[in-house]
């Protein structure tokens, strides 16, 4: 995959699932398979530009997962602190900004300086990792709707305008590994007219040969965005 690909795409949302199910496949503790995961981004993030993507959003972390075991949060936010030390300067090096999609700052206040500090220092690079943490879509809509009230009429305009994704492009293909055919809350109001790909492949083994069969098949698709 030396020379750039061009598919058409320049926004790929991706629902991350499978991490435990890859561990219980291979007879290892959750926290492995979350460990596995994180290399799957490191890879996928390394293919941004090969692949003519602008911004690939990742869901990381729902509002949702809260309810998780304690110990698989903590084992999530530790993974987390690890991720944002170690990858920070390849973020840098490879001229990648970071965006932080969803609530972040109701997560530790360790982590929430360690983004922070992140998300000044990438803030000029010309492609996108935003990663969603604390992330639930009805909620963004609602409060995007409640800001848009607030400042005067409500349409679609006004709300997409207050949206976490506000100054993102527009959303053209979400895709959600492990074999579940759902958006589970995850870029509701941007999926209205993106593609979607679905594949049982669990995250951990996704590649960035996987995303280039996503996106050829993006590009034989005719979007027609309620027209004819």
């Amino acid at each position: 995959m030396g020379e750039k690909l061009d598919f058409g795409a320049r926004h790929v949302a991706i629902i991350m699932d499978g991490n435990g199910r890859w561990a219980k496949h291979h007879h290892l503790p959750r926290a492995m398979g979350h460990r596995r995961g994180v290399e799957a981004v490191r890879r996928l993030i390394r293919s941004l530009g090969p692949m003519g993507l602008d911004c690939v959003t990742l869901y990381a972390f729902s509002s949702e997962n809260w309810k998780r075991p304690q110990d698989e949060v903590k084992d999530l936010m530790s993974l987390m602190r690890h991720f944002i030390k170690s990858d920070l300067p390849e973020f840098i090096a490879n001229d990648v900004r970071l965006k932080i999609v969803g609530d972040y700052q109701a997560l530790e206040p360790d982590i929430v300086a360690m983004l922070d500090d992140a998300l000044e220092r990438t803030a000029d690079g010309s492609r996108t990792v935003a990663v969603a943490l604390n992330y639930g879509s009805q909620h963004e809509i609602a409060r995007a709707a409640a800001k848009a009230a607030a400042e005067g009429a409500v349409t679609t305009e006004t709300i997409s305008a207050h949206l976490d994704t506000a100054d993102l492009p527009p959303l053209d293909l979400v895709i959600r590994t492990s074999g579940e055919i759902r958006l589970s809350n995850f870029l509701l109001w941007q999926s209205a007219y993106a593609e979607l790909y679905f594949t049982d492949v669990l995250w951990p083994d996704f590649t960035p040969e996987h995303l280039e069969q996503a996106l050829a098949e993006y590009a034989g698709r005719e979007r027609r965005f309620g027209g004819r």
